[in-house]
């Protein structure tokens, strides 16, 4: 397909803007597995494939400058036409494609999800996170120590595999339920996720957070402990309970010190109207809290994503780096708070809603936007890959050693990456 109709951005046009904190909606039209094999930092992943069903939610600003890009394969301007059609105006393709990054000495990052990972990195070598091996945690464990492990990833990985007496206390839930877990300041905390990112935020929360236990992640995760032939547990509930009044207003407030810290403003509910109303700015507004909470009442415009999650996955979710994000929550707000803590360390402009005056009408699961498609149906002309997902080295029991060790060599070395990239924004507290 020509690409006649569509200009050309520059590598170094789209590496200023990210210095400028301008918008920038760099997207990776390959499939995921492709992606996965290089990319600059910020670019997101919609593949051709899902094009029209991922990219309103992604990219709900139509008016905003896209660049897309591929290999040489020819997906760039197939899915620039389609974004066109659909009401895109501001459609270039970067100059060169992927090639002409590398030529214009851009950094290339594997894997997927690569900016929370290289900042979780970053939080490691910066605070120097106390963590704790697998060789090291199984004695405590088995001598019934007065220790705790808390597993902050989905509850689904929780129940596919966990440490053995571990709880699932998902993300953004720790410092809002930890203190009821762990109601002794004697009592050691461990916090592990599959690999290291989510551990690794999991554990400084409670340490920023000011929690009096000592607490560690657990190193490498569940890839450490299978690496060091240790036994799992599968299909377990232990899942956290309801935090008292009194953890909750102790991490309230520790909570809401830390985003201040960090830079979080507050918003109100007409302030956020307006801002979604905006023609000239993006803004992104996530409900923090776990599905069934959103699903039993949530505003209109919010999506449902849970705070671990969205700082594990932030370019899942987000398509235009330099947008703003604005983050809703219960009327504690401790989920939003340290959520939005580490998303404006991260680089990102973040407000947490006060939403006294914000009116909850909808209700049931987050349905994703899907744009309606011209009449002649342009949209969806020419051929679409199949899609070809990128198996995670830390997802599944099934793993080859060399594999999930290779994914830890990768992330040990993401600091020096970032050093080499140079357009992060990325600080620490």
């Amino acid at each position: 397909m020509t690409n006649t109709l569509f200009p050309h951005r520059q590598a170094d046009d789209i590496r200023r803007a990210l210095l400028n904190r301008q918008e920038v909606a760099l997207v990776d039209v390959r499939e995921e597995a492709f992606y996965a094999e290089g990319h600059p930092l910020f670019a997101a992943n919609i593949p051709l494939s899902r094009l029209e069903e991922d990219i309103l939610a992604r990219i709900p600003r139509r008016s905003v400058p896209v660049t897309l890009y591929d290999n040489g394969e020819g997906a760039a301007p197939a899915a620039a036409h389609r974004l066109r059609a659909l009401g895109y105006p501001d459609v270039a393709l970067l100059a060169g494609g992927l090639a002409g990054w590398t030529a214009a000495g851009g950094e290339l990052f594997i894997d997927v999800n690569s900016p929370c990972k290289a900042f979780g990195e970053l939080v490691a070598h910066s605070r120097q996170t106390p963590s704790l091996a697998a060789e090291e945690l199984k004695p405590l464990l088995d001598a019934s120590a007065d220790v705790v492990v808390l597993d902050v990833r989905r509850f689904d990985e929780y129940q596919t595999m966990n440490i053995p007496g571990s709880i699932s206390v998902p993300g953004a839930e720790l410092v809002l339920r930890a203190r009821d877990l762990a109601p002794s300041p004697s009592t050691r905390i461990i916090v592990n996720c599959a690999g290291r990112t989510r551990g690794i935020i999991g554990a400084q929360s409670l340490i920023n957070a000011g929690l009096p236990n000592p607490v560690a992640a657990l190193r490498n995760g569940t890839i450490g402990w299978m690496l060091a032939g240790l036994p799992l547990e599968h299909h377990q509930r232990r899942r956290y309970p309801s935090a008292s009044e009194a953890a909750r207003q102790t991490a309230a407030v520790a909570a809401r010190r830390l985003a201040e810290r960090a830079g979080v403003k507050r918003a109100s509910a007409s302030e956020l109207q307006r801002w979604l109303a905006q023609p000239d700015r993006t803004t992104y507004l996530f409900d923090v809290r776990q599905p069934e909470e959103y699903a039993a009442g949530h505003l209109p415009a919010a999506r449902s994503v849970p705070g671990g999650q969205l700082v594990q996955e932030t370019d899942h979710y987000v398509g235009v780096r330099g947008a703003r994000i604005v983050l809703t929550d219960d009327r504690n707000r401790v989920r939003a708070d340290m959520t939005a803590s580490w998303l404006a360390q991260m680089g990102w402009q973040v407000w947490v809603l006060d939403g006294e005056d914000a009116v909850v009408t909808a209700s049931g699961p987050w349905v994703p936007p899907v744009p309606d498609l011209p009449p002649d149906g342009a949209a969806s002309q020419g051929p679409r890959p199949l899609p070809r997902r990128y198996r995670r080295p830390y997802e599944g029991t099934d793993n080859s050693p060399r594999a999930m060790q290779d994914y830890i060599t990768w992330e040990l070395g993401l600091v020096a990456q970032l050093e080499r990239d140079g357009s992060h924004g990325f600080f620490v507290l």
